[in-house]
């Protein structure tokens, strides 16, 4: 069980590693927020399903009375994702990325309530160390409010999204949890998508560029990690999950400066803000290994 923990543990951080390219992604594709989660979904699909139908057919199969809990789950990570495009389109990457920060603490309130268990004061006060980074981050970002407000809205759906699924995959295959959220959520966002264009030609990408941007978001950032990150889930908790995705803004925040340049810079007060965040996830990965040795010891 340990050792299925520690793999889960080194799968996730791989998995915040390529979820740092995402946003970069996001940024360098040159359309809107809703064509890029549309393409990003259906693609991802149509992938999945290839694979399925070469190698894993039983996979299609969809169990009696789930399904509503895959649209719910679909529905959740769409406008997540659109919302989450949107907010780095009108702010910054860096900024974005570190709103998504205060997952933790959200996880930490609504996990227990949500999961009928305890409320450990451990994780409320790691959560509350990531607010007063956030509060730090805010106190330089006041011009930039809607796109935070964005940024929080975002947040909290991820949130949701990562508890419904460590329900989910308690009793169901990870492939079949992430194919079916996916297949709904591009269905329900067609409609939208086709209602919100002034004309096809928006839809599609405007160069060779967005072709293979958006051909990674949907392979390597979509499908592949959407069904690693529901298969994490059997053995890391929502809130462990939440508090160590903190590190990708580390990773984003490093490519963008990279790629764009001063368009990222930020205020040192910025940057202290992210390291307050960054002792927060430390400080709770460290406390949780100490008190699981503890545990064995006993």
């Amino acid at each position: 069980m340990q050792n299925d923990r520690s793999k889960s543990l080194l799968l996730l951080h791989f998995l915040i590693f390529i979820w740092g390219f995402t946003s970069i992604l996001g940024a360098l594709i040159s359309l809107d927020s809703l064509p890029i989660v549309w393409h990003r979904m259906t693609f991802a699909t149509v992938m999945i399903a290839v694979y399925f139908w070469f190698f894993s057919r039983a996979s299609f199969r969809i169990h009696p009375g789930v399904f509503k809990w895959y649209l719910t789950g679909g529905v959740l990570i769409a406008i997540h994702w659109i919302l989450f495009f949107y907010a780095i389109k009108i702010t910054t990457i860096a900024l974005t990325l570190s709103i998504l920060s205060s997952a933790s603490l959200m996880t930490s309130i609504l996990e227990p309530i949500l999961y009928q268990r305890p409320f450990r004061r451990y994780e409320i006060v790691f959560g509350v160390v990531v607010i007063f980074g956030l509060l730090l981050i805010y106190g330089v970002q006041k011009e930039q409010l809607f796109g935070i407000a964005i940024a929080l809205l975002a947040t909290l759906l991820s949130v949701l999204f990562s508890l419904l699924n460590g329900r989910l995959i308690q009793h169901y295959p990870a492939k079949n949890i992430a194919f079916y959220q996916l297949l709904t959520g591009a269905v329900v966002l067609t409609p939208f998508l086709f209602f919100s264009l002034d004309s096809p030609a928006e839809l599609l990408p405007k160069d060779g560029w967005d072709v293979l941007w958006l051909f990674l978001l949907a392979s390597v950032c979509t499908a592949y990690a959407t069904i690693a990150s529901v298969e994490v889930l059997k053995h890391v908790s929502p809130f462990t999950m939440m508090i160590s995705l903190n590190l990708e803004p580390v990773y984003a925040i490093v490519f963008s400066l990279f790629i764009f340049g001063e368009k990222e810079y930020m205020s040192p007060q910025f940057y202290v803000g992210v390291l307050v965040i960054l002792l927060g996830v430390i400080g709770n990965g460290i406390y949780k290994r100490r008190a699981q040795k503890k545990s064995l010891t006993q």
